[in-house]
């Protein structure tokens, strides 16, 4: 038995407690332990640019101290992932990676659930870095602050955005973009018919895998 430490690099306990909430599937099917944890030096919400670099340095040092097996980014921007990889010789997982991965073995062309407008150029950017980008069928905001989503129900503008994607873009696989949407998997992906993707659970699924079959850098 191993341990997988995802972490929710910014300071929201209600991101935590849904991320928690999703991940009860894979807990069951797995003898891996697995911890959520927030990290309370962050900002309540990822939304910029300026956060991501913001929160790098939180990420390194809950990693540096933590024994954990494996590890989890739970931010669908995979903040600082090159850097904390290059730092650590254990597995280390981006849940946005992850979900793109989970989404290709599914369909031809995935589209993505965004909170804001300014997470789509930062999403495409990483896709072109991953060589992904031609997959892309759509990402679509919501246009909310991670305060806002956790605040209440927007089950109606998920749906709606995740038939804009299906419908008017050609999606055939939808990709939550946010750690904070993966209570709305299940019911979308029964209404829409088509493969959802939460990337929280593509994480630490991955994770799971890795560490099932013992991937990982070989010491020297």
């Amino acid at each position: 038995m191993s341990d997988i430490l995802v972490i929710n690099p910014n300071s929201s306990a209600s991101v935590t407690r849904s991320m928690e909430a999703c991940l009860s599937p894979i807990r069951a099917a797995t003898s891996h332990r697995i911890e959520c944890v927030e990290l309370a030096k962050s900002p309540p919400g990822i939304e910029t640019d300026a956060h991501v670099s913001e929160v790098i340095p939180n990420i390194v040092e809950a990693i540096s101290a933590s024994s954990a097996d494996a590890f989890v980014l739970a931010c669908f921007s995979d903040p600082g992932i090159a850097h904390v990889r290059k730092l650590s010789d254990r597995p280390v997982l981006g849940i946005a990676e992850s979900a793109y991965l989970a989404a290709i073995g599914l369909g031809a062309r995935f589209g993505v659930i965004s909170l804001g407008p300014s997470s789509i150029a930062r999403h495409l950017r990483y896709l072109k870095e991953l060589q992904l980008e031609r997959r892309l069928a759509g990402d679509r905001s919501i246009d909310m602050t991670v305060v806002q989503l956790m605040s209440g129900n927007v089950v109606e503008t998920v749906s709606r955005t995740a038939r804009l994607l299906r419908d008017e873009d050609g999606a055939d696989v939808v990709i939550l973009g946010c750690a904070g949407l993966g209570a709305y998997r299940t019911a979308l992906q029964d209404s829409l018919g088509i493969p959802v993707v939460d990337p929280v659970q593509a994480g630490v699924a991955l994770a799971c895998t890795n560490l099932d079959l013992a991937y990982g850098k070989t010491k020297q």
